[in-house]
């Protein structure tokens, strides 16, 4: 028997193995064990094992050695037709051919709605909206969504407004393009809105906006909420803004009651920042117009185009984005919310 001390030397190992555990790491190595499973199975290094298993005159075998049998020559392929099969072949995009166009929107601020609406009217693109904001995901990369809270309302209940940046609308006057302000009037329950375009704003173009917003309505909500912009509140305050008088008059009269939100609290009115957020990127980003009027069918067109594919919210009884039917949803929900408006 070798002394314990040669089998150290020869197989260059600090641990030497129990008879007991060499015999059966030479046994399994005899049955055709891979390393990796010997190691598995005894608990001993991969390096050990490989060492008494040389020493012993074992043939190691590799990690997947063994496992398959060797092709017979009459089933074996050729290099080149292998290769042909080795890789997947990607699937080229619908929106390929409209690159270009798609990154020049890209560059403009446009998001993916408003780009799938310019390539379907202008382009003739008979791909689906997903298609475009797939291709647009790959060229923007990932964005994680945000959470955010949902308000219910009942039908006719609360209306939200607000105002935003407009689009650049050449002034007749001065022939130069100018800013505009967007106001918008959006309702709780449906989302149903109504967004007009204005050169200035002052408290008595508020509140005439205010009128027009009604009327196109046919109705009026018993709330309307509001941001405490100076149009519409005279003192902010944290428990107790104060309304100005001209449009606390003109609400008054129309039987609304006006309801600031907190400072500080735009989740409040995450409806209408939504609103005017959509109509902001999807209907009025880097467009230019010659005229006030041409500017105010752009909201309307782009809503028109978008129904057939609008997310249905939770506050109409469903969620998701929803096809064909989802425009017979909006209308249900915009009936509601219309029918239960006072003053019809």
């Amino acid at each position: 028997m070798t002394p314990r001390g040669a089998l150290v030397g020869s197989l260059d190992m600090s641990n030497v193995l129990s008879d007991k555990k060499k015999q059966q790491v030479i046994a399994l190595g005899k049955l055709g064990w891979s390393l990796r499973r010997i190691e598995q199975a005894t608990g001993v290094r991969r390096e050990t094992a490989s060492a008494y298993l040389r020493t012993a005159g074992v043939e190691v075998c590799l990690p997947g050695w063994g496992r398959r049998a060797p092709a017979k020559p009459a089933i074996q392929v050729t290099p080149d037709f292998n290769a042909a099969f080795s890789r997947k072949a990607a699937i080229r995009s619908t929106c390929e051919d409209y690159r270009e166009l798609i990154e020049q929107r890209l560059a403009r601020g446009r998001n993916g709605k408003a780009i799938w609406q310019d390539l379907v009217s202008e382009s003739g693109y008979s791909g689906s909206y997903q298609a475009v904001k797939r291709f647009i995901q790959k060229l923007r990369g990932p964005r994680r969504p945000e959470p955010a809270g949902i308000i219910l309302t009942a039908p006719g209940e609360e209306a939200q407004v607000d105002y935003g940046s407009g689009p650049m609308v050449r002034d007749p006057q001065s022939g130069k393009y100018r800013w505009t302000r967007l106001f918008v009037l959006i309702l709780g329950y449906s989302r149903k809105s109504v967004r007009l375009l204005t050169w200035r704003s002052s408290v008595r173009t508020w509140a005439e906006l205010h009128e027009k917003a009604l009327r196109r309505l046919g109705g009026c909500p018993k709330v309307v909420a509001l941001d405490n912009l100076k149009e519409g509140v005279a003192v902010p305050d944290l428990y107790d803004s104060a309304i100005n008088l001209l449009f606390r008059d003109v609400l008054a009269h129309y039987g609304v009651l006006a309801l600031p939100c907190r400072i500080q609290d735009p989740d409040r009115k995450g409806k209408i920042e939504s609103g005017v957020g959509y109509t902001k990127r999807t209907a009025l980003q880097g467009m230019r117009f010659e005229s006030l009027e041409e500017a105010q069918t752009a909201p309307a067109a782009t809503a028109a185009r978008a129904l057939p594919l609008l997310p249905i919210r939770r506050t109409c009884g469903a969620s998701g984005w929803v096809r064909g039917s989802g425009s017979r949803l909006l209308r249900l929900a915009a009936g509601m919310d219309l029918f239960a408006l006072h003053g019809n």
